[in-house]
């Protein structure tokens, strides 16, 4: 079982909002709130704020009342600002890669974006919620796919070769070296070395630690 880690889920769906707490639950993690709008997902963190007992993480839909758009990535984003030790994991039924991009964009620690159909796969869910909430980054395959199309679009990731690209994919989704010589059937060494070019080749210095692996997936944000 993972640590214990605090969540708020922000859901107009009743039925999502209670399967997701039950899968949360049964692994031992805890929901301090249910929600089901935008304004009530501030205001309770807010409210949360006030007591000193903020959540590890949020877990909110993209789109929730009253008009089902954007509400819920605006949240999203008002929390990365205004409470910047919150994780923030949004749920979306399509890649919407305009709001991946705003989530994305700027403090690239603790932040998760999945699509629903991910949420099937509990254990893969579940794990998402726990490393966001711990300040790591959840993105889905078909994400950053998407994103990492756009970039192909402005040359940002031309230096890299086909394999060191595979990698960075697989570094998006937030996959350790270990996951990561797993999926693709080589050694740990292997990764490590495609890693490190990969660093190398974006510019990114080793005083820039562990976060170089969310940097090197979103050089291209500011291009």
């Amino acid at each position: 079982m993972e640590d214990k880690v605090r969540v708020v889920i922000a859901e107009d769906s009743v039925l999502l909002r209670e399967g997701l707490t039950r899968l949360l639950t049964d692994r031992g993690h805890e929901v301090v709130a249910g929600v089901g709008d935008a304004q009530a997902l501030l205001k309770t963190i807010d409210e949360l704020g006030a007591e000193g007992s903020l959540p590890d993480v949020v877990v909110a839909d993209v789109r929730m009342p009253p008009t089902h758009t954007d509400e819920g990535v605006r949240a999203a984003v008002l929390l990365r600002q205004t409470h910047p030790q919150v994780g923030v994991l949004v749920l979306s039924q399509y890649v919407e890669e305009q709001y991946a991009v705003e989530l994305l964009a700027g403090e690239t620690r603790g932040v998760g974006y999945l699509l629903k159909d991910r949420v099937a796969e509990v254990r893969e869910f579940v794990d998402a919620v726990a490393r966001v909430a711990r300040g790591g980054t959840a993105l889905d395959p078909e994400v950053v796919a998407q994103l990492l199309g756009r970039s192909r679009k402005q040359d940002v990731l031309a230096v890299l070769t086909p394999r060191e690209r595979e990698v960075l994919e697989l570094m998006a989704e937030g996959r350790t070296n270990a996951a990561i010589a797993r999926r693709l059937v080589v050694s740990d060494g292997a990764v490590e070395k495609h890693v490190s070019n990969i660093f190398q080749k974006l510019g990114l210095s080793p005083s820039d630690g562990d976060h170089r692996r969310v940097l090197a997936v979103l050089t291209y944000l500011n291009s």
